[in-house]
């Protein structure tokens, strides 16, 4: 089913993370307003090097990963000193590294942990997106079994996707980007849309690696079973939404055209041949149109880009009018954006945490605060955040910023760029 798109512009025991040196600040820190729900940013950790995922485990442990290639634990508000062990040697560089994290749903009893990552060829030459699982104990991942080795080998630095999401059935989704391939010639034909290679893909297997029989292009010749969807540029957010079955997408688009995208069964997403981006610095076209009979376009579109990173679905108490509500991070522009969902689709869109620094990711807690991970492009050290909310008046627009509302086919303004 087609649908139309939007543009814009523009628990107790987690009381362990924020210690008591992120209490102190809690009595500091201003008081920052959005239509819903005022808040304080609370610093939860400092002296993390490019955090690109983090991981909230049973007992109130949080596993951050930094780019570099080292898997981190935070316990009461304190990273530790020495990295994980056990996890396998990455290929750091560009946008490559360590990269996503999270949790079996069934930790407590398996202590099972998956990392994504840039895997490098034997003689260092090239490099895909893999992922692994291990069991976690004691600052050590053991039992460490390949589960995926994608077939989206490049020489280059870019566009490793790498987001993992549970449907809560025993499957597993991954993203893959497009390797940063040239856009160019015949559209159809880059590997975005062909089924042979994980270009530009989302994955759907089981826990433990193997292909789901009824994944979309299981017995087509020519097709990669692993698939679920394809036509991706570089997609560095997903959520699985437990209540509804859906899930959802955040993308890189070139310059101008980063997306929101409602991801389903075998459906192409239309990457390169469609699309609202241009060429980098010459701003040429790129795509044959915006839209195309056979391709799904996106829920939400922003132009110019933001380049999102890191995308959670808010289903807590502490913000009740948050709930349900889609949370992007994104680099450029340096914003948490919140986006109210009416079935499938955008219906609002708001700015959150602008100008505190580049958001590489965002999850929703145990306890229901909503934390965020910063970025330096320097690469020092930075800090991860939790959002809590500030009691005010009942009322729906707080120091004069109202949720702005965008029609199907409407367009408003907002800064970014993409990465």
């Amino acid at each position: 089913m087609r649908h139309a798109s939007t543009i814009s512009t523009a628990v107790p025991v987690m009381a362990l993370l924020l210690g008591a040196a992120s209490t102190a600040m809690l009595a500091q820190s201003p008081v920052e307003s959005s239509a819903r729900h005022d808040y304080r940013i609370v610093t939860v950790v400092e002296g993390v090097k490019v955090p690109w995922g983090i991981a909230f485990l049973p007992g109130g442990e949080l596993l951050v990963t930094e780019r570099g290639g080292a898997l981190r634990s935070v316990r009461d508000g304190r990273l530790a000193p020495v990295p994980v062990t056990g996890v396998p040697t990455v290929k750091a560089g560009g946008q490559g590294g360590l990269l996503d994290v999270v949790p079996h749903p069934g930790f407590a009893s398996n202590r099972l942990v998956y990392l994504t990552y840039a895997k490098p060829s034997a003689d260092g030459a090239r490099n895909t997106t893999a992922v692994i699982r291990g069991r976690y104990a004691d600052g050590r991942l053991s039992d460490v079994q390949e589960i995926l080795e994608a077939r989206a080998w490049s020489d280059g630095q870019g566009h490793f996707g790498s987001r993992l999401a549970f449907d809560g059935q025993g499957h597993l989704f991954i993203t893959i980007g497009d390797r940063q391939v040239y856009p160019g010639g015949d559209l159809t034909q880059h590997p975005a849309q062909n089924l042979s290679t994980h270009h530009g893909k989302v994955l759907r297997l089981h826990d433990d690696g193997r292909v789901p029989a009824d994944n979309p292009f299981v017995g087509q010749a020519g097709a990669l079973p692993e698939i679920w969807s394809y036509g991706h540029r570089n997609a560095q957010g997903l959520v699985h939404d437990g209540a509804t079955g859906r899930l959802w997408l955040t993308e890189h688009g070139p310059q101008g055209g980063d997306e929101v995208n409602l991801v389903e069964r075998g459906r192409n997403y239309g990457w390169p041949v469609v699309g609202f981006g241009v060429m980098y610095r010459t701003g040429a076209a790129i795509h044959a149109g915006t839209m195309r009979d056979g391709m799904e376009p996106p829920v939400h579109v922003w132009v110019p880009s933001i380049a999102p990173s890191g995308l959670a679905l808010y289903t807590g108490d502490r913000f009740p009018r948050w709930k349900g509500s889609l949370l992007a991070g994104a680099l450029g522009g340096e914003q948490l954006v919140r986006l109210t969902i009416d079935g499938r689709r955008v219906t609002h869109v708001e700015q959150l945490l602008q100008g505190h620094g580049r958001i590489r990711d965002v999850r929703q807690g145990p306890d229901g605060f909503v934390y965020v991970a910063f970025e330096l492009r320097s690469g020092e050290a930075t800090r991860i955040v939790r959002l809590e909310p500030v009691p005010r008046a009942d009322r729906e627009v707080a120091g004069g910023r109202a949720e702005e509302a965008y029609p199907a086919g409407g367009a408003a303004g907002a800064a970014g760029f993409t990465a």
